[in-house]
């Protein structure tokens, strides 16, 4: 049976089998790099043993770790800074305008909530024609205002007069609640947007570079746990010779 060859590691200096460890073109470029990173006249034809590989297999699992968990907690850090960079408060439209109406105001949207319903188009539909019935035919002997009815068609005008400006003043507040509500709106969509950034920034570090970061490192970790088994049969055979 063959000699098996025998190689210098370059960090002992000492002589190994070559199936005792690994050529530095064999391993991963991020693990030569901090090999030679130590020994700068390192050459990718040189030997290293699994003995020492294992320190730099060690250093690269640590390095990966520490570089997806400072990635994290600097995405971390922009979430924070961008749910306080926005202080503004969200409010409740309706418990705010309730709480500032005056008497005006109430009075105002109550005409205008009784003007714009079935109930006031009857009621008035009613007056209306009894006012015509009574007029028109004398009913009761009552005659106050004949056909063409001109003091109804004044009462008609006068509270047209003042039925428009007070729904007016109903509409001016239902556009302060809408200008109120698109403000929250807008503050809601800016913090839901920075938000989603941020997200898809997390999304974006666990596809490109945590995932593949795993799998390397459990990669390292079968190659290191390979290591310490030969190392462990290594000093059973020893142990019996």
């Amino acid at each position: 049976m063959a000699q098996e060859q025998q190689v210098t590691c370059i960090v002992d200096h000492r002589a190994h089998l070559i199936t005792d460890g690994r050529l530095l073109r064999e391993l991963d470029p991020a693990v030569r790099n901090l090999i030679k990173g130590e020994y700068p006249e390192a050459k990718v034809t040189d030997f290293i043993c699994d003995h020492h590989l294992l320190k730099y297999q060690l250093m690269r699992v640590d390095g990966l770790i520490n570089a997806d968990v400072k990635q994290t907690n600097k995405i971390n850090r922009r979430l924070t800074k961008a749910m306080q960079s926005d202080d503004y408060d969200i409010i409740d439209v309706n418990d705010t305008l309730n709480k500032s109406l005056t008497v005006g105001q109430r009075v105002s949207d109550a005409v205008a909530r009784f003007g714009g319903s079935w109930g006031f188009i009857l009621i008035f539909s009613l007056v209306l024609i009894v006012w015509m019935l009574i007029n028109g035919l004398s009913l009761f002997g009552v005659h106050f205002d004949p056909f063409p009815f001109i003091l109804l068609n004044l009462a008609l005008s006068c509270i047209a007069a003042i039925q428009a400006p007070i729904i007016m003043m109903s509409q001016n507040r239902a556009a302060d609640r809408d200008r109120m509500n698109s403000e929250n709106d807008y503050h809601v969509n800016l913090k839901s947007e920075h938000e989603l950034r941020i997200l898809h920034a997390k999304l974006d570090n666990l596809a490109q570079n945590q995932i593949p970061h795993t799998l390397e490192i459990q990669k390292l970790e079968i190659e290191i746990l390979g290591q310490i088994r030969n190392e462990v049969d290594s000093l059973q055979k020893d142990k019996e010779i």
